[in-house]
């Protein structure tokens, strides 16, 4: 048995089809058939059932399919030990990032950090933040980046900058007319939110001091700041936005946005990766220049951070 024979059963399990296995590992599908094929004879059990149509997993495949993943992935973290204790900055490395930073965060740094680190292979995934979780405890991903505190023991959260919460206030808007809004004048029925899964929605809801029982006559089901800055300037209701994004607002634009009174609410946007941490130099190198860079283009110190966790109910 060899890693690399574990690496095509991984393949084949992703895929469930030897062809796009054998082209995600750069080998021959003939060279990838014969040795999961040896590791079957080897280990004396057929892993894969390759008379349906996809194939399908065997149960006692399914066991040795999960433990081929924690010895691939242990594997890995060998030869980042050696990176790491060279002090070499460089290699393959998984990062997350929320959605609601992709747009903004992800072009600030992303060029620097490439150019400054030619030896990194960054591979950067858009997932929400309980997924990164997951994955981050699952050895899938390096680091995210994503709004804290999340309250996860096995989770280390580095601090990389305050985002302050905007408002964009219609001119049909009872709130309109105020030069800086109150969070008490926050009420959650004439918000316009991201869906359900987006730990900015749960931000707001945090911010509103009371929670109504009336709902608007209509339900949104989508994902970016966009439609709901467009939706706004219809009348259809004010909404909140992160700082970084209001950067982009064309000046006509410009002229909805209100801040909040001091101290401003704001979300914590970490760094956060496992306490089991092999790749510390790129996760080092990366925190530095992130918050080096964002320090240039927002510093706020009298802020008051919101949780990005559910509200929890009144008992």
């Amino acid at each position: 048995m060899t890693i690399a024979q574990l690496k095509y059963l991984l393949a084949v399990a992703k895929h469930l089809n030897f062809t796009k296995a054998s082209q995600e590992c750069h080998v021959t599908q003939p060279t990838l058939s014969m040795q999961v094929q040896k590791l079957e004879e080897e280990l004396g059990v057929i892993i894969f059932d390759r008379n349906k149509k996809p194939i399908q997993i065997t149960e006692v495949g399914q066991k040795i399919i999960d433990q081929a993943k924690v010895i691939v992935n242990e594997s890995t973290r060998i030869n980042d030990l050696v990176q790491q204790e060279k002090g070499y900055i460089g290699g393959d490395y998984k990062l997350g990032i929320i959605p609601t930073l992709t747009s903004t965060l992800l072009p600030m740094f992303l060029k620097s950090f490439l150019k400054k680190y030619p030896d990194v292979n960054l591979e950067i995934f858009e997932v929400p933040t309980e997924q990164m979780i997951r994955d981050l405890k699952e050895g899938k991903l390096d680091a995210g980046i994503a709004a804290t505190p999340l309250e996860e023991d096995k989770i280390i959260e580095r601090p990389l900058f305050y985002e302050p919460f905007v408002g964009f206030i219609p001119e049909n808007h009872r709130l309109f007319h105020k030069k800086e809004l109150n969070e008490q004048d926050l009420d959650e029925k004439d918000i316009l939110l991201l869906d359900e899964g987006h730990c900015f929605r749960d931000n707001i809801l945090n911010i509103c001091s009371v929670v109504a029982n009336e709902k608007q006559g209509f339900e949104l089901n989508i994902g970016n700041f966009d439609a709901l800055i467009k939706l706004s300037k219809q009348g259809m209701g004010m909404t909140l936005l992160p700082y970084l994004h209001t950067e982009d607002l064309c000046p006509d634009e410009k002229k909805y946005l209100r801040n909040f009174k001091k101290p401003e609410p704001a979300r914590e946007v970490s760094l956060i990766h496992s306490k089991d941490i092999f790749k510390k130099n790129i996760t080092d190198a990366l925190f530095n220049l992130i918050k080096g860079i964002v320090k240039g283009a927002i510093e706020f110190y009298d802020v008051r951070i919101i949780s990005p966790l559910p509200k929890k109910p009144l008992r």
